[in-house]
């Protein structure tokens, strides 16, 4: 279990940033960069909790904040040559099979979509169309790093089904999609 007596420790001061190997890295890493959007999306999704109030939904993404701390520490953690540490926390393929499971269950109560949704409706749905592009982001960065490190193919399912659950849940927030917000292609012209 983790124990965080001292807040700051001054390892990073010279733009380094420790790994769960003790190796260290430069903190504009790719690696780096993908541990950093998976923290920025799982903030997002707690702003998306409060907005959402007293939901059922939220406790699913109380768990998804969870899971990626859990992914956190799997891209922190490098996979070495010869195969990965029994110790070494990783993202499961069960994990990205619950979300799986909770985005076919939402989808079907859902309308077909007849175009894109803009990001908002409600407050609520607003948070975490945010939290999606936040994840979107996560995933991009993920994959680039991925290009220069070997990193575990289920982490980066996550980051994609994720994705798509954040925009079911959005849209049932919005009134199981009757309050979406319609894209209108050219409605500015």
């Amino acid at each position: 279990m983790v124990k965080l007596n001292k807040i700051y420790t001054r390892t990073g001061d010279a733009g380094t940033t420790g790994l769960v190997d003790g190796s260290r890295l430069p903190k504009y890493a790719p690696r780096m960069q993908a541990v950093g959007d998976v923290d920025e999306a799982n903030s997002a999704i707690g702003l998306a909790i409060v907005a959402m109030g007293a939901r059922p939904e939220t406790r699913w993404l109380t768990t998804i904040q969870n899971d990626l701390f859990d992914l956190g520490a799997d891209l922190a953690t490098p996979i070495p040559p010869g195969g990965d540490e029994p110790w070494a926390l990783r993202i499961v393929a069960s994990q990205v099979e619950r979300l799986e499971d909770e985005i076919d269950a939402m989808n079907a109560e859902l309308a077909p979509l007849d175009s894109f949704v803009l990001p908002g409706g409600s407050s609520a749905a607003a948070a975490v169309h945010l939290a999606r592009a936040i994840t979107r982001r996560a995933e991009r960065s993920a994959v680039a790093a991925a290009a220069e490190v070997t990193l575990n193919g289920q982490a980066l399912a996550y980051l994609n089904r994720l994705s798509d659950l954040l925009f079911v849940l959005a849209r049932r927030l919005n009134d199981n999609g009757a309050a979406d917000v319609k894209w209108v292609p050219g409605a500015s012209r």
